[in-house]
C-alpha cells in the first residue's frame, strides 16, 4: 500500500506486480499520471516486466471519467464506494484476459 503516485513508481521498480488498484486522486502525483509513467516505462523497457493490470478506483463517476482512466492506460475502472460485486467483476475480466 502506498499513498501517492510517486510511491507507486518506486514500488514497481523494486518488485513486479500483476495488479494495481490505483486511486485516481492522490497527492504529489495522481493515479492518471502514475499510470502514464508506467505505460511509458513499459514501452521503453524501463519497467523490466509486463505492465501490471491497473484498475482505477475513483469517487468520480461522471460521464467520461471511465474514458479518461482508460485513455491514461488503466485497464479497468470501479467507482467508489467500492462494491464487492463490481470489484469481483473487474477481477473476473482480468482472469479472462490472462487465460
Amino acid at each position: 500500500v502506498v499513498s501517492n503516485g510517486v510511491e507507486v513508481l518506486k514500488a514497481v521498480q523494486k518488485q513486479p506486480y500483476d495488479l494495481i488498484l490505483m486511486d485516481v486522486q492522490m497527492p504529489q502525483m495522481d493515479g492518471l499520471e502514475a499510470t502514464r509513467h508506467l505505460v511509458r516505462q513499459s514501452v521503453t523497457g524501463a519497467l523490466h516486466y509486463a505492465k501490471p493490470y491497473i484498475i482505477a478506483m475513483t469517487a468520480n463517476a461522471m460521464a467520461g471519467d471511465r474514458d479518461i482512466c482508460l485513455e491514461a492506460g488503466m485497464d479497468d475502472y470501479v467507482s467508489k464506494p467500492i462494491r464487492q460485486p463490481e470489484l469481483s467483476q473487474a477481477f473476473l475480466r482480468l482472469e479472462q484476459i490472462r487465460q
